[in-house]
């Protein structure tokens, strides 16, 4: 990295500046220097099927050249008509309108939004409150991170955002009790959303969001068997409203289109992103059933909610793109037998590593915990930077990991993320577990 002084760009880290990636193709990143860069992490879990996939490309170039923008209140378009009905078909959920968004954080601004007007549209106009949970993360503005668990990333802004009622995650490798199963885990993580809404008052509470599989704070957290269809009841018996935000775990990450099929469980909104449109363009989307939309249309007959780069001709069009290819190659398939692969590669390059206390995941989203004691538990001390030194010993190997801090309580706890594309190959999985290995061996030695 060079210093911030010779870029006029204002960088996330504002003291250096970021190598120059000039190119990409599969699964590499090349920057300016000739080094090449295995992305086992789609940057953010976004390039889901790879760098450079020409069907993408001429589709976008297809719609730039035909209709480039229309503004979303005047027109619709062919390629935002088409992606809704496919999303709506990828799914057996009955989830049946679609709005188009620009990020991950607008769409969980809009659901949160969308939840809170069905409530007023319906004659309920005290219902405002979102209940979240602890180590959640559901966006950077200030209205999805106030409903997210991420110390890290709110503490600064703390003083501007709107108090949320949170309750613990379901956390199965730091909450479960050493004599309790995992279903009746599962119900008592549940429960606890029914005693934050009777503390509440159920007639405030307007909705209750969470991510299918926890992504960036906690490190790929499954949930355990039960544990959403037990909350869906306790939604349903108060008349609140799920959101399920799948803008990391969506889009046929862990394998099924929404991760939450897997659950046995119906949200009424789900939010999606990354994997949409695999980064080839910035979109993301909000589901809802068709109850949800009909309260408006039968209502006001307006959601109060607007961006104007929604339904985005040319992001429209990358993402039909990106999703076609995910069902033409059977991606969501390997997805499944990949992430078994990678599964027992990890397991078996670090499961015995004495700081290598939780191999989790599902699907191609997986992480390895960190931790200074496998019996205890026990995370490092924050200070050390434990996270942050192995992605370091990671890019020296020319490896692109997320790495994570705060995944026990927000302040302590390390973990790296794994998220390559779906295409990703059996050789691929192999350097990715072995660069990882040895930047793990690198910074804590064999273990």
């Amino acid at each position: 990295m060079t210093t911030s002084t010779t870029s006029h760009v204002f960088h996330r880290m504002a003291n250096c500046v970021p190598p120059l990636a000039v190119s990409a193709s599969g699964i590499e990143i090349l920057d300016s220097t000739g080094k090449r860069y295995l992305d086992a992490s789609g940057g953010a879990a976004v390039s889901c099927i790879g760098h450079g996939d020409a069907r993408v490309v001429e589709a976008i170039r297809q719609q730039v050249a035909a209709l480039d923008y229309a503004h979303n209140v005047s027109f619709t378009s062919e390629a935002a008509e088409e992606l809704a009905a496919f999303l709506c078909d990828a799914t057996p959920l009955p989830l049946e309108k679609v709005q188009f968004v620009g990020s991950g954080s607008e769409a969980v601004e809009a659901a949160l939004k969308l939840a809170r007007q069905y409530h007023i549209e319906r004659g309920e106009p005290g219902r405002h409150v979102v209940i979240t949970r602890l180590q959640s993360y559901h966006g950077n503005t200030l209205g999805a991170l106030a409903r997210g668990g991420n110390v890290a990333r709110s503490r600064p802004y703390a003083p501007m955002m709107v108090e949320s009622p949170r309750i613990e995650p379901c956390f199965d490798y730091h909450c479960r009790r050493p004599d309790e199963s995992l279903p009746a885990y599962g119900q008592r993580a549940a429960d606890a959303l029914e005693e934050e809404i009777l503390r509440v008052g159920p007639d405030n509470v307007s909705a209750f969001i969470a991510e299918t599989v926890v992504g960036a704070t906690s490190g790929a957290v499954p949930p355990v068997p039960g544990y959403f269809q037990r909350i869906r009841e306790i939604c349903d018996r108060y008349g609140i409203l799920l959101i399920l935000d799948e803008v990391m775990c969506g889009a046929s990450r862990t394998g099924p289109f929404l991760a939450c099929e897997a659950e046995d469980v119906q949200p009424d909104i789900v939010t999606l992103a990354k994997g949409l449109a695999g980064g080839y363009q910035s979109i993301a989307a909000v589901m809802c059933t068709q109850r949800i939309h009909q309260a408006f249309a039968e209502g006001s007959g307006r959601f109060v909610h607007g961006h104007t780069f929604m339904a985005h001709p040319v992001a429209c069009a990358a993402a039909l793109a990106v999703q076609k290819v995910i069902r033409q190659d059977r991606l969501d398939i390997n997805v499944v037998r990949q992430g078994e692969i990678l599964g027992h590669l990890l397991k078996a390059r670090l499961g015995h590593h004495s700081h290598v206390g939780d191999i989790r995941g599902r699907g191609l989203l997986q992480a390895i915990e960190l931790v200074a004691d496998r019996g205890s538990k026990q995370p490092f001390s924050s200070t050390r930077g434990l996270a942050a030194a192995v992605d370091v010993e990671c890019r020296a190997r020319g490896l692109m990991v997320y790495p994570g801090t705060g995944t026990v309580d927000g302040v302590v706890g390390d973990h790296i993320l794994l998220a390559p594309p779906y295409n990703v190959s059996c050789v691929e999985l192999g350097q990715i577990v072995e660069r990882l290995g040895d930047a793990v061996e690198a910074v804590l030695g064999k273990g």
